[in-house]
């Protein structure tokens, strides 16, 4: 039997007469008695013992956020943004009671972040992370966290004069690789990094960015198809890869290339960040009349609201015929 707040396992086995919660295997194996011999009522009770196994500390946020890290890793997730946020919250929400944080603080912990200059994007993001935290503990619904509206759509993109003077300056062949997959993909980074060898099909030239690992979210990973240029460059990484992913560095797997971007750009003179090469991909694609439903499937979009909000004023043919009609 698997209990919903953790990947462990345990089992109900008969002990002494009564149904007891095993854990574990071997010599570290436990077993705890449920009380009674009852199936139903010792499933009931066998979930308490769980729970309170595995709960926190405290009711301190300091505690509640340890127990959300803890059940990310066991799930195989990455912490590695949370663990930043984290760094901005704790000073603030540390000592609180998950139960005390009220809509006032989060606003409070919003505008002190804005007076340090935090985006109000990452602000959202922060806060939104707080809400996880919150809701692994007492569910959905039942916090009071409140978010700030998130930043306006990025405008900033690369003409294909600027987008060949920046890969002109990369030096290295793994960001080298990496911007042709961010342009002719539209992947987000962490997609990219995150790329497997085995999720790349070069017999029908697609590469599927949902790895098994990796688990759907509203930032959705597609299956996307490979245009010539992708192609040509995956067929010479494939030849010389030293590990399971595509994106390597002297036999390791890259887990940023933020700052191999910005040398580049600064070098090429050309403003740039990984995000501006997946909203290039989608500025281009509109510029080249493509529906914005593709558009949409091709970026892992939500819905095509997203696609339209974000790329629609850059397609020559949105919305034309509706003009025409008002033609007098």
């Amino acid at each position: 039997m698997r209990p919903l707040a953790s990947s462990e396992e345990y089992e109900l086995v008969p002990h002494r007469g009564k149904l007891a919660v095993a854990i574990g295997t071997g010599k570290a194996r436990r077993r705890i008695s449920t009380g009674t011999s009852d199936p139903g009522l010792a499933r009931v009770v066998a979930r308490q013992i769980w729970e309170k196994l595995h709960a926190p500390a405290s009711e301190r946020l300091d505690d509640l956020w340890k127990h959300y890290l803890a059940d990310r890793r066991k799930d195989r997730k990455d912490v590695t943004r949370q663990e930043n946020a984290w760094k901005h919250l704790q000073p603030v929400f540390g000592h609180f009671l998950g139960t005390d944080i009220s809509k006032d603080d989060c606003r409070a912990y919003a505008k002190l972040r804005r007076r340090f200059g935090a985006a109000p994007g990452t602000v959202r993001t922060e806060l939104e992370y707080l809400r996880a935290c919150l809701n692994l503990r007492y569910g959905r619904g039942h916090n009071r966290v409140w978010l700030p509206t998130g930043s306006p759509p990025r405008d900033r993109y690369l003409t294909r004069e600027e987008f060949d003077m920046l890969l002109s300056n990369v030096q290295t062949a793994h960001v080298r690789l990496f911007i042709i997959l961010a342009m002719t993909t539209g992947a987000r980074m962490s997609a990219i990094l995150e790329l497997r060898w085995d999720q790349v099909d070069f017999k029908h030239r697609t590469v599927n960015f949902n790895s098994p690992e990796h688990e759907q979210t509203n930032k959705r990973r597609p299956v996307v198809p490979l245009n010539q240029r992708a192609l040509a460059a995956l067929e010479d990484a494939a030849r010389g890869a030293l590990t399971a992913f595509v994106i390597e560095w002297s036999g390791e797997r890259v887990k940023s290339i933020k700052k191999a971007v910005r040398m580049a750009a600064k070098r090429s003179g050309i403003p740039c960040s990984p995000h501006v090469f997946r909203h290039t991909a989608g500025v281009w694609m509109a510029q080249a009349d493509v529906p914005m439903q593709k558009i949409s499937q091709f970026l892992g979009h939500t819905s095509t609201r997203v696609t339209e909000r974000t790329y629609a004023r850059y397609s020559p043919s949105f919305m034309k015929d509706a003009a025409a009609a008002l033609e007098f």
